[in-house]
């Protein structure tokens, strides 16, 4: 299909979103009236451009101020959006019509939502989303045969990122090789290459946090400072870059509090970062005449800068864009799978095991402080029985609620008409390559549970796990629709724990996650995913019920006491979110693993997950970059196999060694 590229351009900078996608993109017309979204005591309008095959392009005008709501509003608003049309694109704009955000979000079963954005300014060429878009555009050919299931596959291929990371690691791959042969002073090559990766990793880090400005406010700052050392000192000149600048950055710059004068015209404003990633490693200590020459570093910027690099997980503009989660999936490929006797889990399944742990432990828990909400008539089992189709994971009601074909519904009762109940089911009513049959029995599952939770039946969260329900979804509600504050501090100090300020309370511990052989993360990560929705929603109850008892009752500062000390600790921190994520990694999470270098790209993507929520702030003497927390408590190198099958084997050999 050939479009007029220049006509999308223009489309785009008039912001007539309505005929770029039904002229140019062969998109349908879509009449609805605005939808109105209520988030935060706000109100936005959703005004529906365009549809395909179930899957519509809204468009959310600016706040009352006249700008795009910030991200975390964005999110709100998807969530509900998605009540109305469960596939979607919103399309953000300010009221100068300067700027748009193009949000979609990958709904996958057994992973969780991954919010993807991109960003088109009025001055920009707009080159990444018009390629973006050609990838939405369908023909007329293609009218017949296109599906809810090709346009949604469509939007991933046009807004995902995936392949991005996986062109990034082939090269990479070829990177770290040349790399590992310019390193001198290490004579063991597993050091070596151990020494490579750390060198990789670290250098990685420095380019998320330069590309924000908090290197001397320099977003190219490593090439930079090697350009000036070459002019200063001379190429690999008495001392390399390595030597001269890299390593006093690392250990003196960024690992250490407190810099000289002399120091600081070397480095320039640099924040101390903690969190021991840039403290002298091991390998150092054992290897002091390590040296690199200086081609290594000019020819992995090279590399380097050929992407984009940002802190967060969505694409801003263009296909050459890279985000935190490349560490992850490096260290997957990289390492010896077979020799190592390591193996990556993916996101379906850490999900999958992490939400079906994490919320009944949860559950069960509460429940001992607030049994009055779980009993089967409570407010918590009340929710299923209110909105039955919330719980039933979409996947599971396609197509159920449309009327059986004639010749398909006859077999329903009599075995003998049932001749066509293997061939494919229709593209509205089957999930892909479902035939009749399949989908037969699928509908004939859907209605009972739908009978069963309208009855009332369901009343324990292992129930919710062996019916298959969205137990995530379930939790967040319980959450969002706490009708007293006893059932969210349940909640609330059974996740987080609960430090005593009086002498007649009880220290309470927060819910501790461990893996025992946790790689570069990947299950703590999902357990993150999985609790930072219900930090989140605790905090934002806490605010209503705070905010609703101050409406009335003004003045009176006693009551919810509790709550008032942790929003005023949240207000302590650079945002509501660092405040979350930096609880559930010194508060939640522990790991360990045998491989060291896994143990550090576990500990680097936590901390890039906090970093990415800050802003350089240049007022400030650490240019708004606090000192990372240390969680070498939380994430250690270590074998967790004690060697001993039986406590009489452990007797034995405590014998035979006192002998």
């Amino acid at each position: 299909m050939t479009l007029n590229t220049a006509r999308i351009r223009q489309h785009l900078r008039a912001f007539d979103f309505k005929s770029l996608f039904i002229e140019e993109l062969g998109w349908d017309r879509y009449k609805a009236q605005p939808l109105p979204v209520p988030v935060d005591g706000s109100m936005y309008s959703l005004e529906a451009q365009a549809e395909k095959r179930g899957m519509v392009i809204f468009v959310c005008q600016a706040d009352g101020a006249g700008r795009i709501p910030d991200y975390a509003i964005r999110r709100k608003i998807e969530h509900q959006a998605a009540k109305t049309a469960y596939e979607h694109i919103i399309i953000y704009t300010d009221a100068g019509q300067t700027t748009q955000i193009w949000q979609w979000v990958r709904r996958e079963k057994g992973r969780p939502a991954a919010c993807r954005e991109h960003i088109f300014r009025k001055e920009q060429s707009g080159d990444g989303l018009v390629q973006k878009l050609q990838i939405l555009a369908f023909s007329i050919e293609e009218e017949e045969s296109t599906t809810l299931t090709r346009v949604t596959g469509r939007a991933r291929q046009a807004f995902d990122v995936d392949r991005v990371t996986k062109r990034f690691y082939d090269r990479f791959k070829r990177e770290h090789a040349a790399f590992l042969g310019f390193i001198k002073g290490i004579q063991t090559e597993t050091d070596r290459e151990w020494y490579a990766s750390l060198m990789l990793n670290r250098l990685m880090f420095v380019y998320f946090i330069q590309k924000k400005g908090f290197l001397d406010g320099d977003i190219h700052y490593l090439r930079s400072r090697l350009q000036l050392t070459q002019q200063r000192k001379g190429k690999d000149c008495f001392l390399s870059f390595y030597r001269y600048f890299l390593l006093r950055l690392f250990h003196e710059g960024l690992g250490h509090p407190s810099h000289s004068k002399e120091l600081a015209a070397l480095l320039g404003k640099v924040p101390y970062l903690n969190g021991g990633l840039f403290e002298v490693h091991e390998l150092e200590n054992s290897y002091p005449s390590i040296d690199i020459p200086d081609e290594a570093f000019e020819k992995i910027f090279d590399f380097f800068d050929a992407y984009h690099w940002h802190l967060d997980d969505r694409p801003l503009r263009a296909d050459n864009e890279i985000n935190p989660d490349v560490l992850g999936y490096i260290f997957e490929k990289y390492i010896n799978q077979k020799q190592m006797g390591a193996y990556y889990t993916k996101e379906d399944i850490t999900e999958y095991i992490s939400k079906n742990t994490i919320i009944p432990f949860l559950f069960e828990a509460a429940e001992k402080k607030c049994s009055i909400a779980f009993k089967p008539e409570g407010s918590v089992w009340r929710l299923l029985k209110d909105d039955s189709d919330r719980y039933i994971y979409e996947a599971v009601r396609r197509g159920v609620d449309l009327d059986l074909p004639g010749e398909i519904a006859a077999g329903l009762n009599d075995v003998s008409k049932r001749g066509g109940w293997n061939r494919p089911a229709d593209a509205a009513f089957a999930l892909p390559t479902e035939s009749w049959r399949e989908h037969v029995a699928r509908r004939q599952r859907c209605l009972e549970l739908r009978q069963q939770l309208a009855a009332g039946e369901v009343h324990s969260v292992n129930d919710l796990i062996t019916l298959n329900l969205d137990i995530r979804t379930f939790a967040e509600d319980v959450v969002w629709n706490c009708e007293g504050p006893e059932l969210l501090r349940a909640i609330y100090y059974t996740i987080a724990g609960r430090v005593p300020e009086k002498s007649n309370e009880k220290f309470e511990a927060g819910m501790s996650i461990l893996d025992p052989t946790c790689g570069s993360g990947a299950f703590l990560f999902a357990a993150l995913n999985v609790l930072e929705p219900l930090y989140q929603a605790c905090l934002a109850r806490m605010e209503s019920f705070v905010e609703d008892h101050d409406r009335v009752h003004p003045g009176q500062l006693t009551k919810f006491a509790d709550f008032r000390k942790i929003l005023e600790r949240v207000d302590q921190h650079s945002n509501q979110r660092y405040f979350v994520l930096k609880s559930i990694i010194l508060g939640n999470l522990y790991g360990v693993d045998i491989m060291e270098e896994a143990v550090e790209i576990c500990k680097l993507r936590l901390f890039l997950k906090l970093v990415a929520e800050v802003e350089p702030n240049p007022s400030k003497p650490n240019l708004g970059l606090e000192p990372l927390p240390d969680i070498d408590f939380n994430i250690r190198a270590g074998n967790t196999l004690v060697g001993f099958a039986s406590d009489e084997s452990l007797k034995r050999h405590f014998s035979e060694a006192s002998h």
